[in-house]
């Protein structure tokens, strides 16, 4: 049974407690791999990494056609393991493998999509009275935390990941605790195009202690979650306690995506914890 380790400041480690989780497959549930259980120092270490990457490494002084080329090679790569992805999420999540090949083009074509529209970001010119102009510019919004559920384990982690990189952004990507094995083998993609250290981090560990980490620390620019209802709330609610920073939510019923400003009233951020549909 082979242990993984989590993509942390462009290093494999493990927990620093050494705790481990079983991933299992659904079908017979047999064991087919071990992760790291990440604690919320390791969370923090991931986090400290994105921040240093944003704001001190050499991510941020890339072009936006040297991005796009970035999440060009990407897609090329993920076509090249198309078979070994599939696979992986067909015994990791239980998909039929079918399914699993759609989503493994799916997440090649997100990253070439993301990869052309990197240098189509542009601002605008309005027209303002007085003689004068008012510029809209564009900037990357920071450190992007990504929490994803298991029932997409790879196109989640693209649909998440693509777009952060193309707008310039750093990301700490968690999956689901069941599902964490092609996260982990994007990550992999990820080193062998050299992309700078703490970029991209991946850490594996459950909701209530590796994700409330990620949620409630506030150098985290903001949080992009999909799941459930509840977990939404959980997501929400910890996100303002804390921090009061942005958070976008999809959730799992009709009508229930949640695009919550920084400055949203309470009663704004408390209908936005309901479905609509």
């Amino acid at each position: 049974m082979p242990l993984l380790d989590m993509w942390i400041g462009g290093r494999w480690v493990r927990a620093s407690d050494r705790r481990t989780r079983e991933v299992v497959n659904p079908t017979d549930g047999s064991v087919i791999s071990s992760v790291p259980e990440a604690t919320p120092a390791d969370v923090g270490c991931a986090v400290a990494a994105a921040r240093a990457a944003r704001d001190t490494g050499p991510w941020p002084q890339l072009s936006a056609r040297d991005r796009g080329t970035l999440l060009l090679k990407a897609a090329e790569a993920i076509r090249r393991l198309a078979a070994e992805l599939a696979e992986t999420d067909t015994r990791n999540m239980g998909k039929p493998i079918v399914e699993a090949e759609f989503d493994v083009a799916d997440a090649a074509h997100c990253f070439e999509y993301y990869g052309g529209l990197a240098t189509k970001i542009h601002g605008e010119t309005l027209e303002v009275p007085d003689n004068a102009l008012s510029l809209v510019m564009r900037e990357a919004v920071g450190v992007v935390g990504q929490i994803i559920p298991w029932n997409y384990p790879l196109l989640m982690a693209a649909w998440k990941v693509a777009p952060a990189l193309a707008a310039g952004c750093t990301v700490v990507l968690k999956p689901a605790e069941q599902t964490p094995l092609s996260a982990l083998m994007l990550a992999r993609i990820f080193e062998s195009l050299d992309l700078p250290p703490g970029v991209v981090n991946v850490v594996t560990g459950d909701g209530p202690t590796a994700g409330a980490a990620l949620v409630t620390d506030p150098r985290v620019d903001k949080i992009a979650f999909t799941g459930g209802v509840d977990t939404g709330r959980a997501v929400i609610k910890g996100r303002f306690r804390q921090s009061g920073r942005g958070v976008f939510c999809g959730l799992a019923a009709p009508g229930a995506a949640v695009d919550l400003r920084p400055d949203a009233t309470g009663s704004e951020r408390q209908g936005a914890a309901h479905p609509t549909g």
